[in-house]
């Protein structure tokens, strides 16, 4: 393991002849995972819009006009609720998501605690994306039994300020080193498409694997361009600059979960299987990611059955991983 990539040698890894750098992502991942195995996640918007932050991709963000509705923090009730349909489909880890820039404190947190507890107690890993956190919060949470706190750093520290304008990029390096020292694995990646350079990208890569230990999460997301926020005219952005992103995230994070995330139902199948082969190693399952869409389970099963890949089952339940399907 690796915390001291360089730049350079970063741009080697990712410039590489496309079938050299695939290959050797996916020999390094099998070192590492089990082959033919992906991780389901399920993520659910537990409160929605009216963030005070301005990130340019987000539709969520109250600067701009995307019709996405303000809604009030889910009840516990409804939150588990979508926990056991989750874990229904086959996810083992359920994460949840609200538009806050910071976490609030008081009941809301309070719920949100008892949300982790909930979920927990279903044997579902528990992921949660608050924004930004303080010390005795991210202890908080891992006192709750919160398995995995996302936080993304979307982009280089030298792009960042063209893209959100309302938190500097050492507010998100300082909540990342409070979820560390509480205990709770960092789920942490970006977002590409956005209008960057590659050399971008590659500070991005270089920013995450510099991390000590290495997120044991890392998404890797195309940007969704949504009408209404300053991203919506992006061209689509090429898969095969996916798939780099991912293979180059698997070589200098090799024991990290590559995440497959926003961007999905843009991919034909055959871009997802190299994104697969490239080292990612799971999904968020279900319709909707927050406010974008994503594929549905039907289109998922069917995919997956064609690759044979099989879903990883819960922690309780390891026997299950040669015949757990979507």
């Amino acid at each position: 393991m690796r915390h001291d990539w360089t730049f350079a040698e970063i741009a080697s890894i990712y410039t590489a002849p496309f079938l050299d750098l695939v290959l050797k992502a996916q020999l390094v991942h099998r070192e590492h995972h089990p082959a033919n195995e992906i991780q389901g996640s399920m993520l659910l918007n537990i409160k929605s819009g009216g963030c005070p932050e301005d990130c340019a991709y987000c539709p969520q963000s109250a600067h701009y006009s995307t019709g996405v509705a303000r809604t009030e923090l889910l009840s516990v009730d409804d939150a588990l609720t979508a926990a056991r349909a989750a874990r229904a489909q086959g996810a083992t880890r359920f994460c949840m998501g609200a538009a806050w820039r910071d976490v609030p404190r008081g009941p809301q947190f309070d719920r949100v605690l008892e949300m982790v507890r909930g979920v927990r107690a279903l044997d579902m890993e528990a992921c949660c994306t608050l924004g930004m956190l303080e010390a005795d919060q991210a202890e908080a949470l891992a006192g709750a039994g919160l398995t995995a706190y996302n936080h993304n750093l979307d982009t280089s520290p030298e792009f960042y300020g063209q893209i959100i304008t309302t938190r500097r990029y050492d507010d998100r390096l300082e909540t990342l080193a409070r979820v560390r020292q509480a205990g709770i694995t960092v789920c942490c990646g970006g977002i590409i498409g956005m209008g960057e350079s590659r050399d971008a990208r590659l500070r991005l890569l270089q920013q995450l694997s510099s991390l000590d230990p290495h997120p044991e999460s890392v998404p890797i997301n195309m940007l969704v361009a949504v009408e209404g926020t300053p991203l919506a005219d992006r061209p689509p952005e090429d898969p095969i600059e996916l798939v780099r992103m991912i293979a180059t995230a698997r070589l200098l994070m090799p024991r990290a979960f590559v995440r497959l995330s926003a961007g999905r139902l843009s991919l034909s199948d055959e871009g997802q299987a190299l994104c697969f082969l490239a080292g990612a190693n799971s999904v968020f399952l279900g319709d909707r990611l927050l406010t974008t869409p994503n594929p549905g389970a039907d289109v998922d099963r069917s995919l997956f059955e064609r690759l044979g890949l099989r879903l990883q089952p819960s922690q309780g339940h390891k026997d299950e991983a040669t015949t757990l399907t979507l």
